[in-house]
């Protein structure tokens, strides 16, 4: 792998070389990521992966038309033929009013903020084996635990330089350990799996690899002798493990393409109330050793905290340069870069201002669903129609009862983030993370 300085002067090569070749503009990314794993099953050792890639990618303009390319292929020849392709390319595009590189009066001057997202250590195999067999043996050893389809831990290490044409150059570097165990309970037709996984950028903050397995293997247990319920209106909660789903939603619909393709169940819901009063959602580029942390976007400018949602209100549109020129607003800094074209996407996101507590959330249904886990992917992102299938526990009497399971919940999002309630037991283990949430009002299809 590149040392970062090595990866920005590439980028800033291969966008030097496109402004020679005829480009009005260029900006060039350059990625690269080394990753290890290993995998176990039923104590044994069932794989070993170690893998490295690197990767760049080419935007020019010429005029008003432009044109992308990226490669694996990083040899100077390719490279070359790369910028006469990219650019015979951009001549023959379409002509685009909204094309062009971010605003150059918004880069990113300042020195990058050090957001503690890259770990110096590096586990060797035999580490992250002893971390996966003790994350899967601590789940086969919860009673009721009859099989296993395995434990692994991994890490990764992963680079990005991006440079510009217009004066920006910038890169950072980010590390990831993850640990996972998924085990199945039962027998015959009976059975039934479950699985518990966790990521950090640094391996001090892992959970525990005995923590993992048991909570993987309880889960499983619990969700033996599963029954179907009758059909009908009742509240659902929702485990923060798949509330976070929804906002992923409420995302997709804020990003500013969707917005200009109309595609959006939010269109003309900016500066509305869109979550009840006190909710507020937050993106975070900037939180340490946070999972999606950055310093800047995919176009060179610079990120910071932002209340996406406000007391309720949706404050903004998720927006790259493209999308924020054809709306007539200011890009917020959203622009996400791979080898292609920038889009969008949020970083850091969670659900704040819940008051009450789980139990209390739940102490006044008589008769409800608590859902820990979502099948499929019935979403329309235009209208905002919700169906999917889902698995979880009957809640009587304002307590947990048995297993639930082939039952489907529907609603329509802008009804069901209307009534969202929140708990306060956000914590932050994802990229997106929410507390337990309750929706009044779905229905269920159930017997």
């Amino acid at each position: 792998m590149l040392s970062l300085n090595e990866a920005l002067d590439r980028a800033q090569s291969l966008a030097a070389a496109a402004r020679k070749a005829g480009a009005d503009a260029a900006d060039a990314v350059y990625g690269c990521d080394a990753s290890s794993g290993v995998t176990v099953r039923l104590g044994e050792l069932e794989d070993v992966e170690r893998s490295e890639s690197e990767h760049v990618g080419l935007r020019v303009f010429v005029g008003q038309r432009s044109a992308t390319v990226s490669s694996s292929d990083l040899a100077p020849r390719t490279l070359e033929t790369l910028v006469e392709r990219v650019i015979a390319m951009a001549k023959e595009a379409p002509e685009d009013a909204y094309a062009g590189l971010a605003p150059e009066d918004r880069l990113m001057r300042k020195k990058a903020p050090n957001l503690d997202i890259e770990d110096a250590a590096e586990p060797d195999p035999a580490s992250l084996r002893a971390r996966a067999l003790e994350a899967e043996d601590s789940a086969r050893a919860v009673t009721g635990v009859t099989n296993s389809e395995g434990g692994g831990a991994s890490f990764g290490r992963a680079q990005v330089a991006l440079a510009t044409s217009h004066g920006f150059t910038g890169g950072y570097a980010g590390t990831s350990h993850s640990l996972w165990a998924s085990v199945v309970a039962g027998e015959g037709a009976g059975m039934q799996r479950d699985y518990a996984t966790h990521s950090t950028r640094h391996l001090h903050d892992l959970e525990a690899p005995d923590s993992v397995g048991a909570r993987a293997g309880s889960r499983a247990v619990a969700r033996l002798n599963p029954s179907r319920i009758p059909s009908g209106p009742m509240p659902i909660i929702f485990d923060p493990r798949v509330g976070n789903s929804f906002i992923g939603h409420l995302l997709g619909a804020m990003a500013g393409p969707s917005v200009t393709r109309k595609a959006s169940f939010l269109l003309d819901r900016k500066g509305e109330r869109v979550l009840p009063a006190g909710l507020h959602v937050v993106d975070d580029p900037l939180r340490p050793r946070g999972l999606r942390s950055r310093p800047f976007d995919g176009e060179g400018l610079p990120t910071a905290m932002m209340r996406l949602i406000d007391d309720g209100v949706l404050v903004d549109w998720l927006m790259d340069s493209a999308s924020a020129r054809q709306l007539g607003l200011a890009p917020t800094g959203h622009a996400t870069r791979g080898g292609g074209a920038p889009s969008v996407g949020a970083t850091n996101v969670h659900l704040e201002g819940g008051t009450a507590t789980p139990r209390e959330l739940m102490s006044d249904v008589k008769r409800g669903l608590y859902v820990t886990e979502l099948i499929g992917h019935g979403v329309n992102p235009v209208t905002g129609d919700y169906s999917r299938g889902a698995s979880g526990f009957l809640i009587e009497n304002g307590s947990v009862s048995h297993a639930v399971a082939e039952v489907t919940i529907a609603g329509n999002l802008k009804d069901m983030f209307a009534n969202l309630i929140a708990a306060d037991d956000l914590q932050f283990r994802y990229t997106i993370n929410v507390p337990t949430l309750r929706i009044d009002g779905m229905t269920l299809a159930g017997e």
